[in-house]
């Protein structure tokens, strides 16, 4: 597994052409590279509303922390079981967390990056 996640911002016409690039560079036989995780979102709004403060907030306590359950995690947030769970469930579907085999979350990644350029285009 990849020891990076990198999240970002990749607007539709710059995913098409870097997918293309990809399999153009596949399709010639080139051998590539380990990569590490790419999350990306079509515009910083998109990239907020999916990682809110209370996200980046349990990403930042469980990378700290190591695996915990859901149960220990809420109490070190101080925050509603329920709520931690959903917001759990969210960041298992962007890979951004895992379980361990005894059910145990945490962050498989030994860095997290958020990249976000501000280029003056809509957003």
């Amino acid at each position: 597994m990849a020891n990076k996640a990198i999240i970002g911002i990749t607007r539709e016409g710059e995913m098409h052409a870097q997918l293309k690039e990809l399999a153009r560079r596949i399709d010639a036989g080139e051998i590539l590279p380990g990569a590490d995780y790419q999350l990306s979102f079509s515009s910083a709004a998109q990239l907020f509303a999916e990682l809110t403060p209370a996200r980046l907030r349990t990403l930042e306590i469980l990378k700290q922390s190591g695996p915990l359950t859901i149960y220990a995690l809420a109490k070190r947030l101080e925050r509603n079981y329920s709520n931690v769970h959903a917001d759990i469930r969210k960041l298992l579907e962007y890979e951004l967390v895992a379980k361990d085999e005894e059910g145990r979350v945490y962050v498989p990644w030994d860095a997290v990056e958020i990249h976000v350029s501000l280029t003056g285009e809509a957003a």
